[in-house]
């Protein structure tokens, strides 16, 4: 079980503060967010950049594993995320995921100088990106001290579904249990179609924090990790009911 902390409206202080919260409570994960503005309520409020900060989290933190959920793909050259990931497994100890998406947030590319584009050249783009970075970190030297899932993000039926069949260690959408169910389903008859084992790839599963009770409603449906999306003042008493039926399921 593991939360995500939204990096706007917020101080580096609180941030860190909450992030060390978590792992000291025993949350399985911590992630940010990949965006450069906030994505709701005051636009122009304080906001940080995720990959930076992720730096601060694997230096602050000791078993907790981290990531971006997920990194916008258009925002860095592919074999350059590959080479961040790497670096911060090794800061972290090998507690690394790296998370990707096809990016959809307009105003970050139009303010940053990005292409925006359109969903299917953003996902093309993924799917070109995706075997640059298995390369990459398959020649970097060091290798990454830990496992550093590859995860991609998203719920396109036709293509990002596939892409998580073909690339991916680990797949994230969101929930109620309904939206799940529909996604995993057709993710399992993508793994079919490619010759997948579906039980390959850990199923990881955003909710807000008034989802936080019965797990059993995601476990049933093959959901391996809770992750529980929070802003600040960084109220860490969903996670804390997650992580209680964490150790209650064994």
């Amino acid at each position: 079980m593991g939360c995500q902390l939204q990096p706007q409206g917020t101080s580096v202080e609180a941030l860190r503060d909450a992030w060390r919260r978590a792992d000291a409570m025993g949350a399985d994960s911590i992630w940010i967010w990949d965006h450069f503005f906030p994505l709701f309520g005051d636009p122009d409020a304080t906001h940080f950049e995720g990959w930076t900060l992720l730096s601060a989290m694997a230096a602050d933190t000791e078993h907790a594993r981290l990531g971006t959920m997920v990194t916008g793909n258009s925002y860095r050259n592919p074999e350059l995320l590959a080479d961040m990931a790497r670096t911060l497994d090794h800061l972290s100890g090998g507690r690394m995921y790296l998370g990707v998406g096809a990016g959809w947030f307009e105003r970050d590319y139009d303010e940053y100088g990005y292409e925006f584009g359109t969903v299917g050249s953003r996902l093309r783009q993924l799917e070109a990106d995706l075997p640059r970075m298995r390369s990459r970190l398959a020649a970097l030297n060091p290798p990454a001290v830990g496992p550093m899932p590859l995860l991609i993000g998203g719920s396109g039926r036709k293509v990002t579904l596939r892409l998580v069949a073909e690339h991916a260690d680990a797949w994230n959408c969101f929930g109620p249990p309904e939206n799940v169910a529909e996604l995993s389903a057709i993710l399992d008859d993508w793994c079919a179609k490619v010759s997948r084992d579906p039980a390959e790839i850990e199923r990881t599963v955003c909710i807000f924090q008034g989802d936080v009770e019965d797990v059993g409603r995601y476990v049933d449906l093959g959901v391996d990790h809770l992750v529980v999306m929070t802003g600040d003042p960084y109220d860490l008493d969903p996670l804390q009911r997650l992580i209680d039926q964490r150790d209650a399921l064994g």
